[in-house]
């Protein structure tokens, strides 16, 4: 029996633009998926008062997020067809280009050596459905930022990014799977 890694396939860009609303969508099609660590973590410090947030110590949450997003990486190990991410490694340098601190050893050695898909779905900004709550605080022109960091660290890193309409979930969905049979 030849076994077949899965497709880790990401969905990133800034806050508020759909992300997890299409993974949501995907996995009630059978897909398996991740969860995304920024929001888990937000919510994880708040309860426990904790400083590891992006308004606090944003160095002790991208650390955080490389914990999360290696456990992440290695829950799919043993799943098969695609595993749809929301967010990804490539995601903690994007944030801390944006927060202008340095790229850690670990954080750099875990994006290199633990590969995606190279197609890469991106979300662009979308002031229609944007809204603010307790865990996203950014603004709009953050989201904006956030999703211009991502367009330029995933290509950089040699993956292929393509750009999610903007459309109703369903619709979004099926965008997704149609890309994701073409690239198979």
């Amino acid at each position: 029996m030849i076994l077949v890694p899965p497709r880790r396939i990401i969905v990133t860009g800034g806050p508020g633009s759909g992300k997890t609303s299409l993974i949501d969508a995907l996995e009630v099609r059978g897909f398996a998926r991740s969860f995304e660590a920024g929001r888990t973590i937000i919510q994880e410090e708040v309860r426990a008062g904790g400083t590891a947030l992006p308004w606090g110590d944003p160095q002790a949450y991208a650390d955080r997020m490389l914990s999360r997003e290696l456990t992440s990486y290695r829950m799919a190990d043993g799943l098969t067809g695609p595993v749809f991410f929301d967010r990804g490694l490539p995601d903690i340098i994007g944030y801390l280009t944006l927060c202008e601190l340095p790229v850690p050893d670990a954080v750099d050695d875990a994006v290199r050596r633990l590969r995606y898909d190279p197609v890469v779905f991106i979300a662009p900004p979308w002031p229609e459905i944007f809204a603010q709550d307790a865990e996203r605080r950014q603004d709009l022109a953050e989201a904006e930022r956030t999703h211009a960091a991502m367009a330029q660290v995933y290509p950089a890193l040699g993956y292929r990014l393509v750009e999610l309409p903007r459309v109703d979930v369903e619709t979004r969905a099926d965008f997704v799977l149609e890309r994701l049979a073409a690239t198979s």
